[in-house]
């Protein structure tokens, strides 16, 4: 195992004084404190670099960096599915979602639903949404960055953990959003380096690609599907395509974490070209953080065969699993001062991604719930709050990692998240979609398929977890077992078509209870768009598709 020299450790250091420096910077000149819309969305003002590196940044996380390029080293490379589908799905945001976004001047996506739809619609996404974050995107980030500490730096797991938290959590709380996305943008730039450099030494340590290709062919369990986008059990590709769009819609169209980037947008076609770059940011994933973990699995078998394994720095305790892929890679191949900006680019993703979950849970709680509750609080009674609500989320998110250490055992960080995404994505999707496109969709069907769909999902992770425990037994015939045992996202799929189909029924069964619409808030099919095939925003559109269809060809 390699280790980090003096060198590595100025460059860490380096990378900490300028993310500081930065936060610091915007923090002192845009007072952010003072206002609440420049707290919480930056002043709205932000122009379209700086929200499609914010996009692409704050979705860096834990499920990447550890995740993803574990997944390359097991083979699963279908995972890359969902970040090149994201590139399409943000598309989707820039050109239908969005203006209905700016346009209704909303804060949160909650807000959205309330004023679409009714109240209840807003305190069960607000609430989903909280929940959700703390036992996905927090703990996960958190562990993530632990495990880069105690991988990298032989620094115990818990101290790592609160070095991450606290060392996130303190530009944060004083900056606001603005500060979030500024470091964002630096962050970003110092990640994407750190992966193509991985990816190059990589390829220098093991000969070329193509003693790559000979490794798994000599070596896998199964060569020829071991980097195949369609060609694998646990990813068929009638989930990949109908349903891992949906849990897609649901996190880049819908999902507070996401969008409030577009919300601080200038305007709506600055927010759109935001979108777009972003879109081209999201096909990098697949070659600096899937293949770097091919790349590790090569030498695992041909070079290094205790790559994958862990050893606590305290009580030598040691264990193995391939989500440790990426951080193994760079103490073994990379030279003295390239893994250190390496290191720096791993915990630059990792504080990204926490930081911007912190911001925007805090904004839901501030705005869906304390306002609600205080609705003449001032300017700065809110950006206190928000504060305050971040220091909690913190602590609530360090006491859930036990909980995640024993979930991610052996790896399977990044399936283990999409699949409880699967679970509760479809409804909300679902909500948004027929409440932009269809009018006649009401309050009262909105909420019984939200809660109908929720009820399908819990319930699906609950059996699925006590049927893996041993705790009940299901009969593969029976439609209860046929619901448990199919793929997660062919079950995206069902609880998807089961939630319009309650959506559509209930409201015109209802529509006596109908009330009148904002125009803002839904789509208008007699407008035309004719000049947008005509700018540049649409060619670029094209491009990013273009290349989608190229790699689905290349790895098919």
């Amino acid at each position: 195992m390699g280790t980090l020299e003096i060198l590595d450790y100025v460059v860490i250091g380096g990378y900490f004084v300028l993310v500081f420096a930065i936060a610091w910077y915007v923090t002192t000149k845009e007072k952010s404190g003072e206002n609440s819309a420049n707290y919480f969305l930056g002043g709205r003002n932000l122009g379209w670099f700086a929200i499609g590196a914010s996009l692409f940044a704050s979705n860096i996380g834990s499920e990447h960096l550890i995740g993803l390029s574990g997944a390359g080293a097991r083979g699963a490379f279908p995972e890359a599915q969902f970040e090149i589908l994201a590139a399409l799905i943000l598309l989707l945001l820039g050109w239908v979602f969005v203006p209905f976004y700016i346009k209704s001047g909303v804060f949160t996506m909650p807000e959205f639903l309330e004023r679409r739809y009714n109240k209840g619609s807003r305190t069960y996404l607000s609430l989903i949404s909280i929940i959700s974050y703390v036992l996905t995107k927090i703990s996960f980030t958190i562990f993530a960055g632990a495990l880069v500490f105690e991988v990298l730096l032989g620094i115990p797991f818990w101290t790592g953990a609160i070095i991450t938290v606290v060392a996130t959590g303190i530009y944060t709380v004083f900056g606001g959003l603005k500060a979030v996305i500024y470091t964002d943008m630096v962050q970003s730039i110092i990640f994407i380096l750190g992966g193509i450099c991985a990816t190059y030494f990589g390829l220098e340590a093991i000969g070329g690609w193509d003693n790559v290709l000979q490794a798994i062919q000599d070596n896998a369990p199964e060569p020829d599907t071991f980097m195949s986008l369609w060609r694998n059990k646990e990813y068929p590709w009638t989930g990949v395509l109908l349903g891992a769009p949906i849990l897609g819609v649901w996190y880049w169209c819908t999902d507070q974490f996401i969008v409030q980037r577009v919300l601080s947008a200038k305007n709506i076609k600055v927010a759109k070209q935001g979108t777009i770059f972003g879109g081209f940011l999201k096909l990098l994933p697949l070659f600096i953080f899937v293949v770097p973990g091919i790349i590790a699995y090569a030498l695992s078998v041909t070079e290094f065969p205790d790559l994958f394994t862990i050893t606590n720095p305290i009580t030598g305790e040691t264990k193995t699993t391939t989500d440790a892929a990426l951080p193994a890679l760079i103490l073994h191949v990379m030279p003295i001062g390239i893994k250190g900006l390496v290191v720096a680019g791993f915990l630059a993703a990792l504080m990204s991604s926490l930081s911007s979950v912190f911001n925007s849970t805090s904004t839901l709680f501030t705005f869906d719930f304390y306002k609600e509750w205080r609705p003449k609080a001032s300017e700065r009674e809110l950006v206190n709050i928000g504060r305050l609500a971040t220091v909690i989320l913190v602590i609530v998110g360090l006491a859930w990692i036990p909980f995640m250490q024993k979930l991610t055992e052996g790896g399977g960080i990044y399936k283990y998240l999409q699949s409880v995404q699967a679970y509760i994505s479809p409804p909300i999707a679902a909500a948004f979609l027929l409440g932009i496109f269809y009018k006649k969709i009401n309050g009262r069907g909105a909420l019984t398929a939200l809660w109908v769909g929720f009820v399908l999902g819990i319930g699906r992770l609950v059996l699925e977890f006590m049927s893996q425990e041993g705790g009940l037994v299901l009969s593969d015939s029976s439609l209860l077992g046929t619901l448990v045992t199919m793929n997660f996202l062919h079950y995206a799929i069902f609880l998807f078509v089961i939630s319009i189909c309650v959506m559509v029924l209930v409201s015109l069964a209802t529509q006596s209870t109908s009330k009148e619409l904002d125009p803002a808030l839904t789509y208008d099919y007699g407008e035309r768009k004719a000049t947008m095939f005509r700018t540049k925003e649409f060619v670029l559109t094209m491009i990013i598709i273009v290349c989608v269809l190229i790699l689905w060809y290349v790895f098919r």
